[in-house]
């Protein structure tokens, strides 16, 4: 069911209107989820207004859960009758004017609805203007309004306007610091009730630019393009004056013109400006050079054309165009720009991301273009710079900002619920070869220069002894030999184990100069972790597992770092499981008892730990004393485990998000007032952090850590502080790091590795709390009891 306000243009009446049929569900007034209405224009209907709204919609509802409906009112303001999904409940008749207050009417009755979000550009009201303030002030929810316009030096009519629209909305979102400043400056807007969310950007896991060429007839070209809703204003003749300059130095060069004739335009003039362009092609000899592609290009499309795109121009002739969402595409893709100074370029294309050129400057352009196909160092060099700055920006991003201004004026009808992604293997297959799991990567490329680590290997194999025992994929079992291989590549004849290996599989100079310890004792809980799930795997494997780790343990009464200890009591105890004896018993203990002597030692009333610092992998010490306790029952064992634990989240957590220590300041015992540095958190540490939280749920049977549970896997979602995804869900890779300013984009084996282990180790929490509802349930079902 739609309620459609068109309706009022025949004195109808609609306000009794209280349900509308969303997505195969009644949604009525008795609803416990709370509503978000956008009013904005909505595809069908083909404007940048309109794919906006429907990008952030669908980030929005792919970021949060049991969080808000969202549902759409569609501005029309033509004669044409379009089909819309589900997710649009109203249309609003923009030239009505009794509409504007009828909807006004409909949403004060709809107790759904909390929060009105407004998409806005001044072309829409136009000569409607009085008609739009009047629905403002009839509103009664509270209201946030995107501007994706704001003009300089307004006369006072626009200016008034704008203030009057600032008067009833709750939040003003714009999406440049100039536009903000404008805002300020000259419409006299309070800062506090502005705030700056870039246009979203899609993530993009960067197919081969090779085979892109090839699968579009391309190969041996060199591409340019631009792409967007064709109209005179993007000046395109900037492009194809400047073509015969760039075409005497690259003959092989293709710039591609990738849009339809924007529908408004056409209406009025048809294809006017096509064929000026068209003609101007062949004035210039250029039909060799010059390819356009005349319709509104599905979303997969659009992205591999920019993929394969070597420079992206952007040449719109408006100074007042605040910001274009094909700029953000195009750089969101890996393209190199050439832009025009609008302000958003101008913020983006800073300190070597693009090249910056004068408005309708065709000179200008050309010598851009040349310099930069000349130059696959600049070009590929730029490219990574544009992508390092687009990246704070995807949509997932930009749902987070969103979702926090729904939460704070809400009036606490908000609380927000981040979604957990599909597992997803992809970049851990990517990075993996026949040989192991190469250590670092260029965003999400690969970077076999690195070479490889046992500290990944050993990680990896855990990772996917997980997956195997969630999901019994046997296509994994080949992988999971892999690593274990790898991990006896580096086994040494004195019962040690090596490091670090080169992209030539020879042991480098790193193995001389550090401490191998925490190395040993990570390839031990591995190998122990999949001796335990000997159901799994072929003899043939755990047979060798099983060989290793007996050579492997024989060195462990050595052992002297707190993590490598720690690390060895887990594979101790894992193996221990499935082959219980005595030696492994006697390992734990001797490990264990010194990890609490030194509890003992460092311990105080404020300071309930092992070391006089904390620093990184700090959940592995109170998890490994857990495993101890749960082998051999020693009640000092669980008490240190305790205490030391909730030491440690009382340091790390907050009530609403996790902070793990950071890697650029330790947190001393004897320094305990000292500001917590911002940044320099690693993935590794907030998944320890899971894996230790659910031993310590199932131990002691205390939601509270459930809960937290929940919060530390949400920091990987955007709930940090920089607000930003730490997980790359296109990709399936995970960023290497959260600083103070930004996230670190390479997408390496140990940040990877580590999502993988705390998203399995949340797959594997979700199974069992459903497992106990579901028995709960079957028991009151049985005895007659009544469910709540």
């Amino acid at each position: 069911m739609r309620n459609d306000l068109t309706a009022i243009n025949n004195n109808t009446t609609t306000t009794n209107y209280r349900a509308s049929i969303r997505n195969g569900k009644l949604m009525n007034n008795t609803i416990s989820i709370p509503e978000i209405l956008f009013i904005t224009s909505y595809p069908p209907r083909e404007c940048g207004l309109a794919t906006y709204s429907q990008d952030l919609v669908k980030a929005l509802n792919n970021k949060f859960e049991h969080t808000f409906d969202i549902s759409i009112c569609a501005l029309e303001s033509e004669e044409v009758s379009l089909v819309y999904e589900d997710e649009v409940k109203y249309i609003l008749n923009i030239n009505c004017h009794m509409a504007y207050l009828g909807l006004a009417r409909l949403i004060n009755n709809d107790e759904n609805v909390k929060i009105v979000m407004i998409q806005h550009e001044f072309g829409l009201f136009k000569n409607k203007e009085a008609d739009f303030i009047a629905f403002l002030k009839a509103l009664t929810k509270p209201i946030i309004i995107c501007f994706h316009t704001v003009l300089p030096n307004p006369n006072e009519t626009l200016k008034a306007h704008v203030k009057n629209i600032a008067k009833y909305a709750q939040s003003i979102i714009v999406m440049t610091n100039t536009s903000a400043s404008l805002l300020k400056r000259d419409y006299a807007i309070r800062a506090n009730k502005i705030e700056v969310i870039a246009h979203g950007t899609h993530l993009i896991s960067h197919g081969d630019e090779i085979l892109l060429k090839q699968k579009y007839n391309f190969s041996n070209r060199k591409i340019l393009s631009t792409f967007g809703l064709l109209g005179a204003g993007k000046s395109i003749e900037t492009t194809l004056d400047a073509l015969p300059a760039i075409i005497k130095k690259h003959k092989d060069v293709l710039f591609l013109i990738l849009g339809k004739t924007h529908p408004s335009i056409y209406k009025n003039e048809g294809e006017k400006y096509r064929t000026y362009l068209q003609e101007k092609v062949i004035e210039l000899k250029l039909q060799k050079h010059v390819q356009f592609v005349n319709s509104y290009l599905a979303l997969p499309i659009l992205l591999e054309y920019l993929q394969m795109t070597d420079v992206y121009l952007f040449t719109s002739k408006d100074p007042h165009q605040a910001v274009s969402g094909t700029f953000s595409y195009a750089l969101s893709c890996g393209c190199t720009i050439v832009s025009t100074p609008i302000p958003h370029a101008l913020e983006v294309l800073k300190n070597n991301t693009g090249v910056i050129v004068d408005f309708e400057n065709s000179t200008q352009v050309s010598t851009a273009v040349i310099t930069l196909l000349n130059d696959d160092l600049l070009r590929n060099q730029i490219s990574l710079n544009g992508l390092h700055v687009i990246s704070a920006t995807a949509w997932e991003n930009a749902a987070i900002e969103h979702a926090i201004l729904f939460e704070k004026y809400s009036g606490s009808n908000i609380k927000l619920n981040y979604k957990i992604p599909p597992i997803n293997l992809k970049h851990l297959n990517k990075l993996t070869t026949n040989f192991g799991i190469i250590q670092f990567a260029k965003i999400n490329q690969p970077d076999i220069k690195s070479g490889y680590t046992l500290d990944d290997n050993a990680r990896a194999m855990v990772a996917t002894c997980q997956y195997l025992e969630l999901y019994k994929n046997d296509d994994y079992i080949e992988k999971v030999a892999t690593y274990l291989n790898f991990i006896k590549y580096c086994f040494q004849e004195d019962g040690n184990f090596l490091n670090y290996v080169n992209e030539d599989k020879l042991f480098t100079m790193q193995n001389e100069e550090t401490n191998l310890e925490d190395s040993n004792g990570r390839a031990v809980w591995a190998l122990g972790y999949l001796i335990s799930l000997e159901d799994y795997f072929p003899d043939y494997i755990i047979e060798d597992a099983i060989r290793l780790f007996d050579n492997a343990t024989l060195k462990l009464s050595k052992l002297h770092s707190t993590r490598a200890m720690a690390f060895a009591i887990k594979g101790i105890y894992y193996a221990n499981l499935t082959y219980p004896n005595t030696n492994n018993i006697s390992l734990i203990k001797l490990l264990a008892d010194r990890l609490v002597q030194m509890f003992c030692h460092e311990s105080e009333p404020e300071w309930q730990w092992f070391e006089s610092y904390l620093t990184y992998g700090n959940s592995i010490l109170p998890e490994a004393m857990l495993c101890a306790y749960t082998a051999m029952g020693e009640s000092v064992y669980k008490q240190v485990a305790k205490s030391s634990f909730d030491f440690l989240l009382s340091k790390t957590f907050t009530e609403k998000s996790i902070k793990v220590i950071s890697n650029k300041g330790w947190l001393q015992k004897d320094n305990l007032s000292t500001e917590i540095v911002i940044g320099g958190e690693q993935p590794i540490d907030v998944a320890y952090t899971i894996m230790a939280l659910y031993k310590f749920q199932i131990c002691f049977n205390d939601e509270e850590y459930n809960i937290k549970m929940d919060t530390a896997f949400s920091w990987f979602l955007g709930n940090n502080h920089l607000e930003q995804i730490i997980y790359n869900p296109c990709t399936g890779g995970c960023y290497d790091g959260l600083e103070d300013a930004y996230v670190n984009l390479n997408q390496g084996a140990e940040s990877t590795v580590s999502y993988l282990m705390a998203r399995l180790v949340m797959e594997k929490n979700n199974r069992r709390k459903l497992k106990i509802t579901n028995e709960v349930k079957a028991y009151q079902q049985k005895n007659n009891m009544v469910l709540n």
